[in-house]
């Protein structure tokens, strides 16, 4: 376990998967993630490389050759990372690839990903270097998981999801055998931009969306206001899950969606792949900022 520290907050992360696993307040000791517990879903904030979601029957074809990938891809789990940088306040871990992976993804790559701790606001920065010598392709993204109720006698419904801009989007609903994307769409929105939480809001899985107008998310209660922001400029899609009647959200930055049910299987044909040219660097930035009235 690392740990990163500042006058107002302490953070935690695992090695394993290089995973966030705990935003408390220095004051008051008050913690903003979900703990894991096991009997419920028993992860923090897994980042998802090199893909987000399923993959139609868990595979994908490149030049001709058909590959495994587990979903989310191979990165949540993998203890291979290596520290690059640690300080009080900012911790960089990097993957390379290796021969196993090559098994289930054919690229000569650098994953990159730091966490960054500024005031109030904890920043996490992602950084894919394609070490190869043809284009690479990928998708990336976070899946943190945040306590809802905060404190836990209060009620699910009290809280809500306020997004910045006013929006008209949709969710995508996904087929809940294979995991993949559907045509179709649901509305979900309570008002002009919010969302408000009930424990059977993820009856049917993920709420997905592709065209959101906001880049942030606000945490909120609705008398006592905001908890926390996420802000995902870096970001073209946004997930928000939780398991139903489990006491927290997900509120998830992607770059990069599941499969669709019209998928060709090409992995360079995958909607919201990224394609990154050889020698080249992508980055993408999302933070998460707790509110000062909960730093208390």
């Amino acid at each position: 376990m690392y740990h990163l520290e500042n006058d107002r907050l302490k953070i935690g992360i695992k090695h394993k998967g290089a995973e966030l696993c705990s935003i408390k307040s220095i004051h008051s000791d008050k913690e903003f993630m979900w703990q894991a517990d096991p009997s419920v879903w028993g992860s923090h904030a897994p980042n998802l490389f090199p893909i987000i979601g399923m993959m139609k029957a868990g595979r994908y074809n490149y030049k001709g050759k058909s590959y495994n990938m587990p979903k989310h891809g191979f990165v949540r789990h993998n203890e291979d990372f290596e520290v690059n940088k640690l300080s009080d306040t900012r911790i960089e871990f990097i993957l390379n690839s290796n021969a196993e992976l090559k098994e289930i993804y054919p690229f000569d790559f650098r994953f990159k990903i730091s966490y960054e701790l500024k005031d109030d606001t904890l920043i996490v920065h992602h950084e894919v270097e394609n070490l190869d010598t043809d284009n690479i392709y990928f998708s990336l993204g976070g899946h943190p998981a945040f306590n809802c109720p905060l404190p836990h006698e209060e009620n699910y419904s009290d809280y809500s999801l306020e997004f910045e801009k006013p929006e008209q989007s949709e969710s995508y609903l996904l087929d809940l055998t294979s995991g993949l994307v559907t045509d179709n769409t649901k509305p979900v929105f309570s008002s002009v931009n919010t969302i408000k939480l009930r424990p059977d809001l993820f009856n049917e899985d993920a709420l997905v969306f592709k065209d959101l107008n906001s880049k942030s998310v606000f945490l909120k209660h609705s008398s006592k206001g905001t908890v926390l922001t996420l802000k995902f400029d870096g970001f073209d899609y946004l997930g928000i899950w939780a398991k139903p009647n489990a006491p927290y959200v997900c509120i998830e930055p992607w770059q990069g969606i599941a499969d669709s049910i019209h998928t060709t299987q090409e992995l360079t044909e995958k909607e919201g792949i990224i394609e990154l040219a050889p020698k080249s660097t992508y980055k993408a930035t999302y933070s998460i900022e707790i509110d000062k009235g909960h730093l208390v």
